[in-house]
């Protein structure tokens, strides 16, 4: 474990600057997300902090409290603007145009600034001054009815789909493009990443595999979703689980014969109707060993094969710890900066960086 550091800024959007408004989930994690490819951020926060302190997102800021409901707070806030490239705004719907900080009172002190807002619901629609969270916004975009067992409700996959895929990925790249965009035009704009439309747009993929019969998102028949039993997880003898997914044919064929699997098995996981059976087939047979028996045997192979690991063992594999993907700072794992550039690298910068901003 090492000790937090000052760490000098680099990356491919070194002299970006950010001002970011202090929020909660996919805003906070966008702004991570340019900090550590380089990008000056500033964090506007009220006095005690959002209620969800985290070493890890919230890295690579300078953070600055303001009352931003005072005239002093909001014309801090509006001179910091004037010498922003990008702000991130987490807020419902109307919350910064009552505040005096819209994107038209920007605007008039910095045409140039693109103004993202991370919502859930997006800035219009009958939902859009609405409370929900991610589950809400999954299940409104048909992805969450896809993901669960058999039996049972849907099950909500962690908040990575919504908050973060749906939410500050497509925050982030809705940044890129309109940066990209300024360079012809000259001007900011703004860009409204709602989860419900970023989650809609990663439903593509489905949606347009639908129509042909290619693949079905009922739960006892997606190929994709844990029905089908060459794409699941498996408890092994210890209670540790594994995961398979061997979709293509030649992929199935090495998985099936590194696991000696009889030739019924080989031959029936193009049929749905027999999915349920030769599920149970496969979950004894892989139940008769151990997690890291299996390990031995199926690791390196192209039987498309992974142990499940918690957090902690993620960042000790061998794959892992060789790509350098976590770092244990301060007894908390930080990811490295993703993606990774070949010749301008991002940093992981915990301490604050001591770079005046007026």
């Amino acid at each position: 474990m090492s000790t937090a550091t000052a760490t000098p800024r680099q990356g491919p959007l070194l002299g970006l600057r950010v001002l970011e408004f202090a929020s909660i989930g996919p805003g906070p994690h966008c702004a991570m997300l340019l900090a550590d490819l380089g990008a000056e951020v500033m964090c506007i926060e009220r006095e005690g902090g959002n209620g969800w302190p985290n070493p890890v997102v919230d890295r690579g800021r300078k953070r600055l409290t303001l009352d931003i409901r005072t005239d002093a707070g909001r014309e801090r806030c509006l001179a910091l603007a004037e010498g922003a490239d990008v702000l991130i705004e987490g807020f419902r719907p109307g919350v910064m145009e009552r505040l005096g900080l819209g994107p038209e009172q920007v605007h008039g002190r910095n045409p140039r600034l693109v103004y993202g807002r991370m919502t859930g619901w997006g800035q219009t629609g009958p939902l859009a001054k609405r409370a929900g969270h991610d589950i809400n916004y999954l299940a409104i975009t048909g992805a969450l009815a896809a993901i669960g067992n058999r039996e049972g409700p849907a099950i909500p996959p962690l908040n990575l789909v919504g908050d973060f895929g749906g939410g500050s990925l497509y925050l982030a790249f809705g940044i890129m493009a309109a940066l990209w965009e300024r360079e012809r035009s000259g001007q900011g704009q703004v860009v409204d990443a709602a989860i419900v439309d970023g989650v809609s747009s990663m439903m593509s993929f489905f949606a347009g595999l639908l129509p042909s019969g290619a693949i079905s998102l009922e739960r006892d028949r997606n190929l994709l979703s844990g029905a089908a039993p060459h794409y699941r997880c498996y408890t092994c003898a210890d209670g540790r689980d594994i995961a398979v997914g061997p979709l293509e044919p030649q992929f199935l064929t090495e998985l099936m014969q590194q696991i000696e699997a009889p030739e019924s098995l080989r031959e029936g996981c193009n049929d749905p109707t027999q999915w349920p059976e030769l599920s149970e087939q496969l979950a004894a047979l892989f139940a008769s060993r151990t997690q890291a028996d299996w390990c031995s045997l199926l690791e390196g192979t192209d039987a498309c094969f992974a142990p499940v690991l918690t957090l902690e063992e993620a960042a000790q594999h061998p794959h892992m710890q060789q790509r350098g993907v976590y770092r244990d700072i301060d007894g908390a794992l930080h990811a490295a900066p993703a993606p990774r550039f070949s010749r301008t690298p991002g940093s992981i910068r915990v301490s604050e960086d001591a770079w005046g901003w007026d």
